[in-house]
């Protein structure tokens, strides 16, 4: 039916042994008879339903340790759990262990070095509010739910990333523990290769358990929001927009969006429930330099709706929270648009138009900036994009027929076909195999990919993810 794919071992596992775990492991092991297991083997992702016999919720960097040598020993299938937001429901199996990190949240900052270390439990959110005291940031989830890991590793695109690059481009160090239950840290100088590697290859080589960053200034007031217009006005928006960024400062970084008007206090009665165009404005840098940069989309087509205005990164950061609550059902298709002439322009429109939910969203999101200057050896290195696209279906009811949605979503994404090229931003897609993944790296990078995997996890234990297939 959809594109997920299901990973169901059957397993027992003895209650000795169980017991003998859950003994020495500092965090809290819980179980499927457990007051909290339902609550505790929820995803972002309503369409997942999926039953571990255990769940790890880790202390400590000991605690994974122990959870991947105790997997390795009884021969379970691992999920790694961070944030919860994959949406093909990697956080989670059936019949093997989760390794869950989110309790991990320890964080430090280094306002003078403007760098910080950040546990791999920790939200977006959680990690904004942090750096935010001291006036930094670097890319991140444009959720705040979303957790760091995940996105990070599979690249890291964000509201900022024109300004400061994708989240993985700014990483200094990552420390994992690997297949074999070891600690290991990663960077330029210490096991350069699998430092190559994390920044894009997703959880492929092991559990990353914090993160370097390098950080940049971004006040604490920022200019965001949304302009908001009728879709009859979409055709018009939509290429004045494209024309703007094709021009803008690195500061100005957002999106044009489609999506369905809400049943919001803000969004008068009349409106509810039609169809709408949406460019949604984050600028870095002074307020006023940002008021300049927008100011030519106010006169030339004024918006039905004006909601930019100077507000806290903080709040910025959580604009998407409300339309995006946990436990919809979602299916996600994306990809990169190396133009973004009018006819592209035109199927877009024509196509969100007609979404079958009033949840979904389409969005796309300009490239260029500092993500475009990152090329040559980086493993993201498709930087030459005009547009990446996501189109993010979601619907709040079990009982509606899921092929309606994803018939849709499917149909969309092919009718962007003529415009995309082979690559495509895997964490903004659910599982579509083996081929597909390789097409979001490029041939030679896939093969130096699966070497790599094939020394730091030669069984394909952390398999639950936009999987590299270790060589040989």
């Amino acid at each position: 039916m959809t594109d997920i794919r299901h990973d169901t071992p059957e397993k027992t596992l003895d209650d000795a042994i169980v017991k003998d775990f859950a003994e020495r492991f500092r965090g809290e092991v819980i179980l499927p008879d457990s007051p909290s297991y339902d609550e505790a083997r929820k995803v972002f992702n309503g369409m997942i339903d999926r039953k571990p016999a255990l769940i790890a919720r880790c202390a400590g960097v000991a605690d994974v340790m122990a959870a991947v040598v105790f997997a390795r020993a009884n021969e379970l299938t691992v999920a790694v759990r961070g944030g919860g937001h994959s949406v093909p429901g990697y956080g989670t199996c059936d019949g093997g262990i989760v390794i869950d990190v989110s309790p991990m949240k320890g964080m430090w900052v280094n306002p003078e070095k403007q760098t910080v270390r950040a546990q791999a439990g920790l939200t977006w959110g959680e990690f904004d509010r942090e750096t935010q005291a001291f006036g930094l940031a670097v890319t991140g989830g444009r959720m705040s739910g979303t957790g760091i890991a995940g996105l990070t590793l599979g690249g890291g695109s964000g509201w900022i990333e024109r300004k400061c690059g994708f989240g993985a481009d700014n990483l200094i160090s990552v420390e994992i523990v690997t297949a074999e239950g070891k600690f290991i840290k990663a960077s330029e100088s210490e096991n350069p290769e699998l430092f190559w590697g994390v920044r894009g290859g997703g959880g492929n080589f092991g559990v990353a358990t914090s993160f370097e960053f390098r950080l940049h200034p971004v006040e604490p007031i920022v200019l965001g929001g949304v302009f908001l217009y009728p879709i009859e006005q979409a055709r018009e928006v939509a290429r004045f927009y494209r024309d703007l960024m094709e021009d803008a400062p690195d500061g100005l970084g957002g999106g044009l969006v489609f999506l369905t008007a809400p049943p919001e206090p803000f969004i008068p009665e009349e409106v509810q429930g039609t169809k709408l165009v949406a460019i949604f404005v984050c600028f870095v840098g002074p307020v006023e330099e940002g008021e300049a940069a927008i100011r030519p989309i106010r006169e030339a087509i004024p918006p039905a709706m004006d909601m930019v205005e100077p507000m806290p990164y903080t709040v910025l950061q959580t604009l998407l929270d409300a339309g995006n609550p946990s436990g919809m059902r979602h299916y996600w298709k994306a990809g990169f648009l190396d133009e973004l002439p009018d006819e592209a322009i035109d199927t877009a429109i024509e196509h969100a138009k007609g979404m079958t939910s009033p949840m979904t969203v389409v969005a796309l999101i300009p490239m260029g900036g500092a993500v475009a200057r990152v090329g040559g050896d980086a493993l993201l290195g498709l930087r030459n994009a005009a547009y990446n696209y996501h189109i993010l279906t979601q619907w709040p009811n079990p009982a509606d027929d899921p092929e309606t949605h994803i018939a849709w979503t499917r149909g969309m994404d092919e009718a962007l076909k003529p415009w995309t090229n082979e690559r495509v931003y895997l964490n903004f897609i659910g599982d579509e195999g083996e081929e597909r993944v390789k097409s979001g790296y490029g041939p030679e990078k896939y093969v130096r990919l699966a070497a790599l995997k094939a020394e730091y996890d030669p069984e394909n234990l952390f398999r639950l993810n936009q999987n590299i297939k270790p060589s040989g």
